[in-house]
Formats: structure tokens, sequence, C-alpha cells
């Protein structure tokens, strides 16, 4: 633990603009990110009398060892370079507002040739249409089983729309006419995309011409005496209703809003919000988040940083409906006005239907906080309680807040793989994990993660790949710190300007570089023989700092370096859960990754290694001839005749293979020892 008062910038040195600073620990990374009306009056109250700070706030500045500031011109910017930086760095100390779940949006993929409509989930993609998001993908599946019979457009995937249009015949969907089968021409493109169109029209909450058009239409067929055409446009007018009915009107003169509320207590606080499009509830999210000492408006105003950053114009509101309003409530409105292009009114109801939702919005706030703490109860306690006993078990000077776990995959010594999982906190970070290709000996003098697998079978048994893959990670922290500590930079920093703790950052990405920190805790997955090959690759170089430990599966015991016997921990024992977890972790990352290394190699011939011959030309030639053996007896004329290879390629395969078969190694069976052909 650091002394703040052991950086503590001098308060002249500190200007009194508006700006953003940055905390970052010993090694570089940052911890904390935030913005100041007076970055000299903010910075000086992290460094007051620690006892007098908030306990997450002093363990946050204890954990410091630098701080550093941009000065920008308004608030405004100040929020958005916030933003930026709190996505970049993912700063251990910042808020987080924690998704309870991944929602599904339907989503209309406007910028393909051919819209089509599906469910999605996660980041959203440009040229694409969102509407939701929904509590449950069948709720999205539903309302749109009802709708294609009024908007027939393609759901398919890519695969089924090429393989239809190939065939001639449309899909199921096309036969029973929910879907204008683009594939094999019953609509132009311009039609289809009519369709599409006409589909978010009505997904975004313009209704009402749409009803009345089929209405009119069914007057119109009726007096005709088409009385089946009026039977199917009346059923399409009940399935549109019956889809408008599972949104019920809220709000009044189609309003467009985002409806915020808010449930805490001492240690947490859960946030729910509703999508208000057309006066219809569209969706519903809800996270929460761990307090510390902040205050509810500024909880608030990272909530609407997190929601609306990466939003496209069409996700930001007319109106955000807040339970109170940030400290700077009218940057903040700038800034989404900014988002959207046009103006956002950030506002709290007081009275009449908006109060009222508002009030529902906070009773669904307070419901999920309940089931928050009875799912997850003991969580925060456990993770505490997992660390502290590691640090005590293994008579660490601090609790390993970093822990990183490797593990090694094969099949009788081939295909060797190895994987690097990262806790922070006692939870998985993802973003961080690393995969490795054992090279055998070679391998262990250089190299970083997924590198080239070396020519030839590489078999090698655990404690040497252990060692190799220990070896190349803690070899990349040094390189990378000694890179550090070789740079030379201007005390004043500018905007663009990192200060010495900063050339952890790669200077090409602007992101953090691969294996730039170092862990606290290193887990091994074995027994003493891979803690020993582990130990020796940390002695080797010279690293003293990292305390390490192995986990055997057979009885769990933990391994320790230089002791005889393992340390048992409990069955019960929090911290024994916690390095299973990590070892299990591990062992699921290294054998996805193995089984994918696996199946590439057993689907590769001798026409991969062929220069110039691409997948599809490789498609060509075996379609062509029928088997690579063919594709061997052929003569370089037979080979020119495929389409797409001319004569410099044609000679290249026939060299090559010529040359293969020549130095192949002959195969012979086993029991009689004959050579076969």
């Amino acid at each position: 633990m650091a002394d703040p008062s052991s950086y503590r910038p001098k308060p002249g040195e500190i200007p009194v603009d508006p700006g953003v600073y940055r905390f970052r620990d010993a090694t570089g990374r940052v911890i904390y990110v935030g913005k100041a009306k007076s970055l000299r009056s903010r910075l000086s109250s992290y460094f007051q009398d620690i006892a007098a700070l908030h306990p997450r706030t002093r363990t946050m500045v204890t954990t410091g060892a630098s701080v550093e500031w941009t000065v920008v011109s308004n608030e405004v910017e100040a929020l958005q370079l916030e933003y930026s930086w709190i996505k970049e760095f993912d700063p251990r100390f910042n808020v987080k507002y924690r998704d309870d779940k991944s929602y599904p949006y339907l989503a209309v993929t406007m910028g393909e040739e051919f819209p089509r409509a599906q469910v999605l989930r996660g980041a959203k993609r440009r040229g694409t249409r969102y509407f939701g998001p929904y509590a449950h993908a069948w709720a999205i599946r539903e309302t749109l089983d009802l709708l294609l019979r009024v908007f027939p457009m393609r759901t398919c995937s890519g695969g089924v729309f090429k393989r239809a249009g190939q065939v001639g015949r449309p899909c199921l969907l096309g036969y029973i006419d929910k879907c204008s089968a683009p594939c094999v021409g019953r609509v132009s493109e311009q039609e289809h995309r009519a369709i599409a169109e006409d589909f978010c029209d009505f997904m975004a909450g313009n209704t009402t011409k749409f009803v009345k058009r089929l209405e009119q239409r069914m007057k119109d067929a009726a007096t005709e005496m088409d009385y089946e055409q009026a039977a199917r446009l009346r059923d399409d007018i009940g399935a549109l209703q019956r889809a408008l009915e599972k949104s019920a009107v809220v709000l009044g003169d189609a309003t467009d809003a985002d409806v915020f509320a808010l449930a805490d207590d001492e240690l947490e606080a859960a946030v729910q919000v509703f999508h208000v499009r057309g006066g219809r509830v569209r969706g519903q999210r809800g996270w929460v988040v761990e307090k510390d000492d902040e205050a509810v408006p500024d909880l608030v105003e990272h909530l609407l940083q997190q929601v609306y950053g990466g939003e496209s114009p069409e996700g930001v509101p007319r109106e955000v409906l807040v339970p109170v309003l940030p400290e700077d409530a009218a940057h903040l409105g700038q800034w989404l006005t900014g988002l959207r292009g046009a103006q956002v009114d950030l506002r709290v109801p007081q009275r009449g239907d908006k109060r009222a939702l508002m009030d529902t919005v906070r009773r669904n706030a307070e419901q999920s906080l309940a089931r928050h703490k009875v799912a997850r109860a003991g969580d925060l306690t456990a993770r505490s309680l997992a660390l502290e006993e590691l640090q005590q078990t293994l008579e660490l000077p601090d609790a390993p807040l970093r822990i990183e776990c490797f593990d090694v995959s094969h099949i009788q010594g081939t295909q060797v793989v190895a994987s690097m999982v990262v806790f922070e906190d006692g939870l998985p970070r993802k973003s961080e994990y690393r995969r490795f290709i054992v090279r055998g000996a070679a391998g262990a003098d250089g190299g970083g993660a997924d590198g080239a697998a070396a020519d030839g079978p590489v078999q090698v048994d655990d404690t040497a790949a252990m060692r190799e893959v220990l070896t190349r990670r803690f070899r990349r922290y040094l390189d990378d710190r000694s890179e550090a500590t070789d740079l030379e930079v201007d005390d004043r920093l500018g905007e663009d300007e990192d200060g010495p703790a900063g050339a952890r950052i790669d200077p090409d990405t602007g992101r953090p570089r691969r294996f730039a920190y170092p862990p606290n805790l290193v887990v091994v997955d074995g027994g003493l023989p891979q803690v020993n090959a582990a130990q020796a690759v940390l002695d080797e170089l010279g690293i003293d700092d990292v305390a390490l430990v192995g986990l055997a599966k057979r009885l769990e015991e933990v391994w320790v370096p230089g002791q005889d016997f393992p340390v048992i921990l409990p069955r019960t024992s929090e911290g024994l859960y916690l390095l299973q977890r990590l070892r299990d972790e591990a062992h699921r990352f290294a054998i996805t990754f193995h089984r994918q290394r696996r199946s590439k190699a057993m689907t590769s011939s001798v026409l991969d290694t062929i220069p110039g011959l691409g997948a599809t030309r490789r498609k060509a030639l075996l379609k062509h001839f029928g088997s690579v053996k063919k594709v061997r007896a052929a003569t370089e004329e037979e080979i020119r005749a495929v389409p797409g290879i001319g004569p410099a390629l044609a000679a290249t395969i026939h060299t090559t293979l010529a040359a293969e078969q020549q130095t192949a190694t002959p195969a012979v069976n086993v029991t009689t020892g004959e050579v076969l052909d």
C-alpha cells in the first residue's frame, strides 16, 4: 500500500480548469477515472487525512501510485473524455453497472441488400435498426410471428437465403405467406425494402396509419364482394391489434421517453429503466451497482453515460426522466442533445402520467434489489473472505487482487496448447485471457500468446509445457517493464500524452500491452512437479514478487514451492472454492482451444501448404478430381483445365505434390510389416 503523500502533486501545479484525471497503481494500470469542474479542488480532496475518506476511496488512494490529468475546454468535453477513458481502461474503482442479463433486441438489418428481422444481443452493429430491449427472446419471436402476416419480410439466415435461391424454392415461411420470398424473385429488392421500412415504421410507434389502411382495404374488398380477401385483411388487422395489445399505451401523444428509477441501501443500488416509444413500453432493463461514497445524483450521471455513450442517434429519446437531477444536469443535457442531434429534455417528472410511470419503475427497482440481495446474499463478503483466506494461508503480504491460472491441454503429447485465465477481485476478467500454442524446446526462447507452431508435430510433457508457457508470459512482462523504464516523458502532460506509467500502453493501439501487468498470485494446474517447474522459471527470470501455488485435482491439495507437504484447505473454504473456479475455468479455456486446433489439423491436407492456392481453388480442385490422390496423379495440363487455375499455379501444384510424394514416408501394415501403396 502506498502513502498518498508520496505522489501528491503540489497544489500550485494543479490547474483550476475543468478536466479529467486518472489514478494509476504501481504497475501503471489506470484504477480510477474522474472529471471535475476544478481539477485543483477535486484532486486536493483525495489527499486529505486518510481517516476522513470513505473506505473505498481510502483503498483507491492507497492503491494508487501516481495521478495525472488532462485539461479540457468545458464540462461537456469532460463528460465525453471521462466516458471514453472509462470504456477504454475499465478502472477497478469506478462504479460498474452490472447488467442483470444480456437483453435481446428485435433487430432489422437495413444495411443488407435484403433486410432481415432477427433477435440480437450484445453490441449494436452499424446499419441495423433496433427495437426493444425485451425481457425475453420469446416475446420478440411471438410479436414477430404476428407481424409477419402483415409485413412478410425475410427472417432467414444468409445460408438458408442463398441455398433457397440456388434451388429455386423458398422456405416454409415463403409457402405460408409469412415471407415475400425475395430469394426466388417473388418481389424485387426495392419492394422488399419497402416492406422492411413499413415494419420499422410500425415498430417505431406509427401504428395508426397501418391499421386504418388495412381497414379501408377490407371495406373495399367487401364492397366488391371479394370476401376471401376481406377475411384475410380482417385477420391481418387482428394480428396487428394483438401485437399492439402486448404493449399498452402508458403515455399520450406518442411520447418517446426513457424512464429511470433507483432503489438503494447502504451497499448497493438497483436501477430500472422503461423504454417508452410511441407512448408504449417497448422494453425494460435493469442494473445493480456497488455503492461507495457517491451520492444518488452522481450514480444517475454515470448511469446515463453508460446507457447512452455508445448509442446511435436513434437510441436517444426526446425525453429522459430521472428520479433526481445530476449535479451537472445542464451539461449532461447538452451532451445528450449532441448525441441525438436534436433537443433532449432531461428532467424529473412531478405529476400526471409520467410521475405515475416513474413510481411503477421505482417499484420494479425495489423488487429487483430485493431479488438481487437474495440471489447474491453474502457474495461480496464471500469474495473478500476468499482473498483474505488465501492471503493468510499462503502468507502473502497483500490480498491477491490479480490471480493468473495456467493449464496445459493435449492428447498423448500432441497438439499441445495452454491457457492463462485472469481473476481480479475474485471475478473473471475475460478480456485478459490468453491462449498459447506450445512449440517445444525452441518455443521457450520467446514469443507471446497464439504464436505459430513449429514445423512438424510437437510432443512435450506437462512440466516442459508449463515451463515454456510461463517463460513466455513473464519474459514478455519483463520486456514491457524494461521498455517502460526507458521512456522519458515530460512531467507536464498534454491531452495525448502519458506519464512514465503510461508506457505500459501500446503507442500503436492506445491499449494496455498484452502482458504489461504482473499477477499477485500464479496458480498452476497440477502438483509438486508443475509447481517446481513454474518456480524454476520465476527464479531464472529473477521474479521474486509473485507468489506461486499449484492445485492438484485428486485431493484438491494446494502445493507451495519449497514445501514437502501440501496445504490442505477445508472443503467449505471460500479460498479453496476460488482456486477451484480458477482451475476449472483455465481447464475449460485450454480444452476448448485444443479441440479447435485438433479439428483444424484433422481437416487439413497437403493442398493447404501450396503457396497461392486458397480455399476457393482448393475446393475447385477437389470437386474436379474427387480426391487429393487423383490431384497428385494428374498432369500439369489436367490441373490447368480446372477453372481458376492458371499455368503458373498449375506448375506450382504439380511440382509441390510430386516433391511431397518423393519425400513421403511409406505406410506400413503394423501387423505384417508390408509396405502399402
